[in-house]
């Protein structure tokens, strides 16, 4: 059986669980709180050298990190990843993209604000204008369209989706992003995320 280190209030860590339930694949979930030193510990250090969730131990004992590199792996050979090469580049492009310039806004002021309890005037500004050139980004991608790459829901919008839908809890407002809110909430129908 699959074995799935994750902090459940981590969207890096909630985009593998969500493609492992709408794949009906069992796992077993072992919470893993970061904020613990946990991941710290020389028995996490040897599953995982970066000290980070989420991670997969796969059924022949083998680990794996990083939540992109974890769906891809798991999602192979499914709907989820297109079969035009031009798609899945796409889609590629979205994931790449989603940890570099998405999730270090989005995601690090979620996490101080919401987890970490710090102040709004503790936010350095840069921070939420990037986060918001990052929402402005999907916007322009999704304005159209119903998903990021293709006809249909793939990777990129699962990757994208885990912390777009909570980015409020940043003090990022959807409101000035229509296009974004409607495929927010086509990805949760798509994956049953409540």
């Amino acid at each position: 059986m699959l074995t799935l280190y994750g902090d459940i209030r981590s969207g890096n860590c909630l985009k593998v669980k969500w493609l492992l339930d709408r794949m009906e694949r069992d796992y077993h979930w072992i919470e893993t709180d970061v904020t613990t030193g946990v991941t710290r510990s020389p028995q996490f250090l040897a599953l995982n050298a970066a000290g980070q969730t989420p991670t997969i131990v796969l059924e022949d004992g083998r680990p794996l990190a990083q939540s992109n590199a974890i769906i891809v792996h798991m999602a192979e050979g499914t709907d989820l990843i297109p079969t035009d090469a031009f798609d899945r580049a796409k889609m590629f492009e979205w994931l790449f993209w989603e940890q570099y310039s998405h999730e270090p806004y989005i995601a690090v002021v979620r996490f101080r604000r919401a987890i970490a309890g710090q102040s709004k005037a503790e936010i350095e500004p840069r921070l939420m204008e990037r986060g918001h050139a990052a929402l402005a980004r999907m916007e322009v991608g999704l304005t159209g369209r119903d998903w990021l790459v293709g006809e249909a829901v793939s990777l990129a919008d699962l990757a994208l989706v885990a912390y777009t839908r909570v980015a409020h809890e940043g003090d990022f407002d959807l409101e000035p992003y229509p296009a974004v809110r409607a495929w927010v909430g086509r990805v949760e129908k798509a994956f049953g995320i409540r």
